[in-house]
């Protein structure tokens, strides 16, 4: 990979990637010690790939491998077993997890100093690789938020000083995508520039599910020798979630004529038909749930979203600004449990085996794009409350 071609992640991963292979091959030096700096999963994934199959014998693993964190396990405890030659193994590799706890409340001068001190004598036949996920490294660096920025720049001032820097950059949409049509053409699969973007699009640009989900793409395209835009639709989950934020979207502007067609849309494009009814429903009582909390703590921006959202309960980055634009549309909490209990009454009838599940769903998105009628003074002070 070139760095012309391709953005600052794929380009730092190349030059480590190159770099270890040559010191393996005895052609070029190898340093001590390494930072890999970013939260980008699948790049730290290749330079993990790249250091195991330049240093780490599959027969050997058990006696040269080591996998420490930091949480558990001192520095000191980390930098004495790298300057404890191994009985089995000629070469040992450390990756150091949980970094952050070198930069926790207390100046750590012991520890920095003992990390001076190991980096200025060390073991030879150890390589210590420190994997710093703590920050966030944007695809445009210009970008970084500002207590990203001081951490990495701490980050450089002390362990940097000693080891060599590695900034796993988020990647970027457009490297996503050429990556994704790269990688199909290696396996011997054309993937048409509409089915790449969509991947990128509905997995908001996720190198780990993207990769993920290619896997399944070639497997399915076997023998075709291509990858549509409709392979993408039919078996990517993300591509299927994108048409139901559709769909919310058009219930929370109050366009029913839109809301109604973009369901016959998901029931027409579903394998299961009608039998996928329970979980169009399940899919519809988390998108207003979330939309519900985004209201009650006024989420504004996609960043604070991620505050807001616990893990688990979150929604595909690409969905966020329009979530948060479609929860904005109710005036209150009243109005979101209404379309709350509207789902449940429906997933009520659903489970009931009616004769024409579509016309259940039907009439649920018809009243959920309607204008709410005012509440009858009898029932004002009765209303139900949701957990959310």
């Amino acid at each position: 990979m070139s760095a012309g071609r391709w953005g600052a992640g794929f380009a730092a991963v190349g030059r480590f990637v190159a770099e270890i292979e040559v010191a393996a091959a005895g052609t070029g030096p190898l340093k001590a010690g390494y930072v890999l700096a970013g939260d980008e999963i699948f790049l730290l994934d290749r330079c993990r790939s790249a250091v195991l199959k330049a240093f780490v014998p599959p027969d050997l693993r058990d006696f040269c491998l080591s996998d420490l964190d930091l949480a558990n396990t001192s520095i000191f405890e980390v930098l004495d077993r790298a300057q404890t030659p191994s009985l089995m193994s000629p070469f040992q590799v450390i990756f150091v997890r949980n970094v952050r706890q070198l930069y926790t409340r207390g100046a750590k001068k012991d520890e920095f100093a003992a990390l001076d001190r190991y980096f200025r004598s060390p073991n030879p036949q150890a390589l210590l690789i420190f994997v710093a996920d703590f920050l966030r490294i944007p695809s445009d660096a210009r970008r970084m938020e500002m207590d990203d920025k001081n951490r990495f720049e701490r980050l450089t001032e002390t362990l940097g000083e000693h080891c060599g820097m590695v900034e796993l950059a988020r990647v970027s949409e457009e490297d996503a995508m050429r990556w994704t049509v790269a990688t199909a053409n290696e396996a011997g699969a054309r993937m048409e520039p509409d089915a790449a973007r969509e991947l990128v699009d509905a997995l908001g640009a996720d190198m780990m599910l993207v990769s993920s989900e290619l896997e399944k793409l070639l497997l399915y395209a076997l023998g075709r020798g291509r990858i549509t835009l409709g392979d993408v639709e039919t078996m990517v989950l993300g591509a299927k979630q994108r048409s139901l934020y559709e769909l919310t979207d058009a219930i929370s502007a109050r366009d029913r004529a839109r809301a109604l067609a973009l369901l016959h849309g998901l029931l027409n494009s579903s394998e299961a038909g009608e039998d996928a009814a329970i979980g169009h429903l399940y899919m519809l009582a988390r998108t207003f749930r979330q939309m519900l909390v985004i209201l009650e703590k006024n989420v504004r921006d996609s960043r604070a979203i991620w505050q807001a959202l616990w893990q688990g309960f979150r929604m595909p980055p690409f969905a966020a600004d329009d979530l948060i634009r479609q929860a904005r549309r109710y005036k209150s909490r009243r109005d979101l449990t209404r379309a709350l209990r509207l789902v449940a009454r429906a997933d009520l009838e659903l489970r009931s085996s009616p004769p024409d599940k579509r016309l259940v769903l039907e009439r649920l998105v018809y009243e959920l794009a309607s204008e709410p009628k005012p509440a009858s003074p009898l029932f004002a002070s009765t209303q139900l409350s949701f957990e959310v």
